[in-house]
């Protein structure tokens, strides 16, 4: 098990490497943004600029942005947005936003999510069943950016229960602070709550017409009974680690979902940065990104050994 570990590991870091490389070498074939601000301000990027060697051929620049990195994790200022200001202490500062607003969404979805899926695997074939399998592709087909439009013109606009944009208190555990984020979090649970309802009807489903099941029934042990102690245990093996990839990518937060209500996180920091072409906060956030993707991979992977031993058995 050692062994693989730092196997994905040292695979994730080389996946990490290419990756960023990739992005700087392309960004570095563009021309530099004009900087615009205050003379004082102008001048300061640009010798900000001409120190950290963005005038230097692209090879030499490259060496000289792994080795910030890898020395003092230093990724720049902002240029466009957030001028002279850490792009790493930025990000920090945005980070509880994308965290609240991603885990309230899994709060909301997980037992939904799952509640569904065990009545849908339980009346499989059945008019319920029907009718939770259709509103299933229904909202994985729709994307969520879809879910907030409407969510925000009915529930927001005409029906006035909610604010338009969220709060822009910093205290997420505060009521009106929750309740101002409910928009958002309803588009981001709408696709999370099909999720795992397919995922938890395909595998109960399947579980539940396995012999050891009719083994079960047959000793005595009622349809609940056998559906609790021993179907939804097996289909957990499952389960289990889509759940636990899910909370490891709550840090990767939603782009346009938090453009469109307004939540100071990394998400809408993400898209702000594409847009004002400031080059310092895009690599930042895109190595963020991969950094948790590549977690949530690894998580979830290792997951299925400590959840089911046989896995580790198999493997040896």
């Amino acid at each position: 098990m050692l062994k693989y570990v730092i196997k994905r590991l040292l695979l994730a870091v080389l996946t990490l490497f290419i990756i960023l490389s990739l992005c700087f070498i392309f960004i570095k074939m563009l021309p530099l943004p004009v900087v615009n601000g205050s003379t004082e301000m102008v001048e300061l990027i640009e010798a900000r600029r001409e120190a950290m060697g963005y005038y230097k051929p692209i090879l030499e620049q490259f060496f000289l942005f792994w080795g910030r990195i890898f020395t003092s994790f230093d990724w720049g200022y902002g240029e466009q947005i957030y001028q002279m200001q850490s792009v790493t202490d930025i990000i920090a500062g945005k980070l509880p936003a994308t965290i609240a607003v991603n885990l309230y969404s899994l709060i909301l979805s997980i037992p939904i999510g799952l509640l569904l899926g065990i009545y849908a695997a339980v009346k499989k074939n059945k008019w319920q069943d029907h009718t939770i399998s259709t509103l299933v592709m229904v909202f994985v087909s729709v994307p969520s950016f879809v879910y907030a439009f409407l969510i925000q013109y009915l529930l927001c606009y005409r029906l006035g229960w909610f604010p338009l944009l969220a709060s822009t208190d910093t205290n997420y555990l505060a009521p009106e602070v929750v309740w101002s984020l409910m928009p958002a979090i309803f588009s981001l649970a709408f696709g999370s709550i099909a999720g795992f309802t397919r995922y938890t009807r395909a595998e109960l489903s399947e579980v539940l017409t396995s012999e050891y099941m009719l083994l079960a029934r047959a000793k005595g042990l009622t349809r609940r009974q056998a559906t609790i102690r021993h179907a939804l245990r097996n289909a957990m093996v499952v389960i289990f680690p889509m759940i636990l990839g899910e909370f490891i990518s709550i840090l990767s937060g939603s782009l346009i979902i938090e453009s469109i209500f307004s939540i100071p996180g990394i998400g809408s920091l993400y898209v702000t940065s594409i847009t004002s072409l400031d080059y310092n906060f895009f690599m930042a956030i895109s190595a963020f990104y991969t950094a948790v993707g590549l977690a949530a991979g690894i998580v979830i992977d290792l997951s299925y050994g400590l959840i089911d031993p046989r896995i580790r058995m198999g493997v040896k």
